[in-house]
């Protein structure tokens, strides 16, 4: 296992053909989007762009993951016992692929519940395979907090998907931030899927980011990217000097859940179902002030970045200088809501 830890030859490799496959196929999924006319049309007062736009990018960065797996477990040289876990990434994936394949397909949509009741299914496809929090007593807490951070962390992909280059450079960045910071540990399952999902989101992000080959990831995307990036912060152990690295998934992941979170609250505060769209995002916030669609995106991988590196630094810290750390965060993330809150939104 050590051997595999520094294999880079492997882990490019395998990076390299999840790129490939997702960059081959956005151009193909966009061909079948438009033919079948399954496009997001601006029809509502809460879309942010101003033209109808096909989906399917999301079968893309998904078809590229499951079968750069594929791929990637029949050539690894040591043994497929030891990436048995990933097993719930695979099926789990599999699972979110046709949830959010049939939400973006079907005009209406699925309902709350119908797709909170998949996405349990989902949780529960992870769990019986072992990925699930396993540092808190007793049992039934811990299969609680598990739930509840899977099923947050698939909506809070999903909730951030509101812009160009948003949603997949953010989880590029994260699954960056899970593969290096997990490569120290036995969890190889872990640097596997990492690495596959970061390929995958790299090859997708040229189209969404394009202006004549636009594609968008759709909730087929952004649901199958929730539910790895879960997977992988619940699938290793951050650091062994201490508590407080525990928490380090939470700042690699911080953008998606602050703005679930900012999101939540200023629905709430108007009276409002937190489930029910609106334009409180912090993006749309930060637009309305002047910054462009670029400018916040490379905000938001920016930070993102940063956090991680934050993350990395609680594993590795004195416990006390990891706790201040995290308050310095959490003060900046209330000023900045404080801030943005105050923002005017049409």
């Amino acid at each position: 296992m050590i051997m595999f830890r520094g294999d880079f030859n492997f882990y490019f490799f395998i990076f390299i053909l999840s790129a490939a496959l997702s960059f081959i196929l956005c151009p193909i999924f966009r061909m079948f989007a438009l033919r079948l006319s399954i496009l997001d049309h601006p029809s509502s007062s809460i879309k942010t762009h101003t033209l109808a736009t096909p989906y399917l990018g999301g079968c893309a960065i998904a078809l590229s993951f499951i079968v750069s797996f594929l791929i990637a477990k029949n050539l690894f040289p040591y043994g497929a016992e030891i990436l048995k876990p990933a097993q719930g990434i695979f099926y789990g994936g599999i699972l979110m692929l046709m949830l959010g394949l049939i939400d973006d397909v079907m005009p209406s949509g699925l309902s709350v519940k119908e797709k909170f009741l998949i996405q349990f299914i989902g949780a529960i496809i992870l769990i019986l395979n072992g990925i699930q929090i396993n540092f808190i007593q007793p049992k039934w807490l811990s299969l609680f907090l598990s739930f509840l951070w899977i099923i947050g962390i698939i909506n809070a992909i999903n909730i951030i998907d509101i812009m160009d280059g948003l949603a997949g450079g953010t989880a590029f960045i994260a699954s960056a931030a899970f593969l290096f910071i997990s490569l120290p540990t036995e969890h190889v399952y872990v640097n596997l899927a990492a690495t596959l999902l970061a390929g995958a989101c790299l090859g997708f992000l040229p189209f969404n980011l394009s202006k004549k080959r636009k594609i968008f990831m759709g909730d087929t995307g952004s649901l199958f990217i929730g539910f790895v990036l879960a997977a992988l912060s619940l699938g290793t152990s951050y650091t062994t000097l201490h508590n407080a690295g525990v928490l380090a998934p939470i700042l690699i992941l911080g953008i998606p859940i602050y703005d679930t979170f900012f999101v939540m609250l200023l629905r709430l505060r108007k009276g409002l179902s937190p489930f029910k769209g609106s334009k409180d995002h912090f993006a749309l916030r930060l637009e309305k002030v002047g910054f462009t669609r670029p400018q916040i995106m490379w905000i938001a991988i920016g930070a993102t970045s940063l956090l991680s590196l934050c993350a990395w630094a609680t594993t590795r810290i004195w416990f006390w200088w990891a706790i201040l750390l995290y308050a310095l965060i959490l003060i900046v993330a209330s000023l900045a809501s404080y801030f943005l809150a105050k923002v005017k939104i049409d």
